[in-house]
């Protein structure tokens, strides 16, 4: 089976057809949904890197695969070499080939330790060592997923969410934004004041459900990243982060 690769906006939109059904399927939903013509999508980085073309995009089969993880590490080597070159609202949008089986019975947190096993998983193909500077204790504010010695903010979306609309997709999606997108937008920045604000109101009036208490700004006191990459349709949480456990646990299924 081919490796993924990268994709543009632009060339998805001249190559559509060459693309498999369930790839057009997922890619014109996610259009609808990032650049809908009311504006209303809640992150506003999102569609702005859409429209700008700065997004990169990879198709990769059944995230339940065994195989799924080592595209996905693919995809994210490869993004890592390029993601500086793309434009200020860079991120990496991952779409799965996601199964009917799973779409009609798969329940929110059934989706939530599949997310927490693809991100394990792809860590067991990272050759480079954890960078200095983030901890590699998720209980700790400076933790965040790294790559290939980058940074990154994870996003999931799934085809379960019905309140959390802002976290429902008609596949299961990954999204990851490098972490020096943020240098520019942070709490101590203005415009990452006025987008903080700008996607608060969106998603007050986008979801059907208060805004989760967990997100919050890199940094910022009492801040834990894992909390924010995978929400629930109810405002509760892992009593702690699965990602060690379930690393630790890869790690000696293939020792």
């Amino acid at each position: 089976m081919s490796v993924p690769t990268l994709l543009t906006k632009s060339w998805i939109e001249a190559n559509l057809l060459e693309l498999s059904l369930w790839q057009q399927h997922a890619y014109r939903n996610f259009v609808e949904m990032v650049a809908d013509k009311e504006n209303t999508y809640p992150c506003v980085p999102a569609r702005l890197g859409f429209l700008a073309d700065s997004l990169r995009f990879g198709f990769v089969d059944d995230a339940r695969t065994e195989h799924a993880s080592a595209h996905l590490a693919s995809l994210l080597q490869q993004y890592g070499e390029c993601s500086r070159e793309t434009g200020p609202y860079a991120s990496l949008v991952v779409l799965f080939d996601t199964p009917e089986d799973s779409v009609g019975r798969s329940t929110v947190e059934q989706y939530e330790e599949l997310f927490w096993s693809l991100l394990s998983r792809v860590s067991s193909h990272d050759t480079k060592d954890w960078p200095d500077h983030i901890a590699k204790d998720p209980a700790q504010p400076s933790w965040e997923f790294c790559f290939d010695g980058e940074p990154y903010f994870a996003f999931c979306a799934t085809p379960a969410h019905v309140l959390r609309r802002s976290r429902w997709f008609s596949h299961f999606i990954l999204a990851f934004q490098p972490r020096w997108v943020f240098e520019s937008i942070n709490a101590s920045t203005p415009l990452g004041n006025s987008l903080k604000k700008a996607i608060r109101k969106r998603l007050a009036d986008y979801d059907e459900i208060p805004i989760h208490s967990s997100l919050q700004w890199y940094g910022q006191e009492g801040n834990l990243e894992w909390k924010q990459y995978f929400l629930r349709d109810q405002d509760e949480l892992p009593s702690k982060c699965p990602f060690s456990y379930m690393k630790n646990l890869f790690k000696k299924i293939r020792s």
